[in-house]
């Protein structure tokens, strides 16, 4: 039995180390850790402003239903997938990544370019995952300042996530 040397156990919560032991080392080469902290600064700022402005003009609401839920987690998934996938809104990612490859059904693969906020930025707008809650919390308040504008606008986009999985289901039938 292989007994561990009493440094290789204790945790370290060092910057310098963060990434340092893992397999994605050149995920990690560079470290963005000032410019997520940033971004992700401006996001909770941005959050408390209009989460104040909402209580001040008591427009928060006790709760939501579930087909507001349901509007808003479908109208997410498909804007944060048009944001960071989409082929046509390759002109807005561009300053951020670079162009890998097509990934079928009109959506690209890009990684992130460049170095400081410009890499964080192309991480951030290249990851449908990671665009999610910017998305959801423009939704959310959208649904609070401006709900009939909201509502049109999340109703298309779930019309889209629908046609497109429709799209998806009969391009699989037609391959049987």
């Amino acid at each position: 039995m292989e007994r561990t040397q009493p440094h290789e156990t204790e945790a370290s919560f060092s910057i310098e180390e963060y990434g340092a032991k893992t397999a994605e080392k050149e995920e990690c080469e560079e470290l963005l850790l000032t410019e997520y902290a940033t971004l992700l600064g401006f996001y909770l700022a941005s959050a408390a402003v209009l989460t104040g402005i909402a209580v001040e003009q008591n427009r928060l609401p006790r709760k939501f239903g579930l087909l507001d839920l349901a509007l808003l987690g479908i109208a997410t998934h498909k804007l944060s997938r048009i944001v960071a996938k989409d082929r046509i809104t390759g002109i807005l990612r561009a300053p951020f990544v670079s162009y890998v490859r097509s990934a079928g059904a009109g959506e690209v693969e890009e990684d992130p370019r460049g170095r400081g906020f410009q890499r964080g930025i192309g991480h951030l707008i290249s990851c449908p995952y990671c665009m999610a809650p910017w998305c959801a919390t423009t939704l959310s308040f959208g649904l609070l300042f401006a709900p009939r504008v909201t509502r049109f606008f999340a109703g298309i986009l779930v019309s889209v996530a629908a046609s497109d999985f429709l799209h998806r289901a009969y391009s699989r039938m037609q391959q049987k």
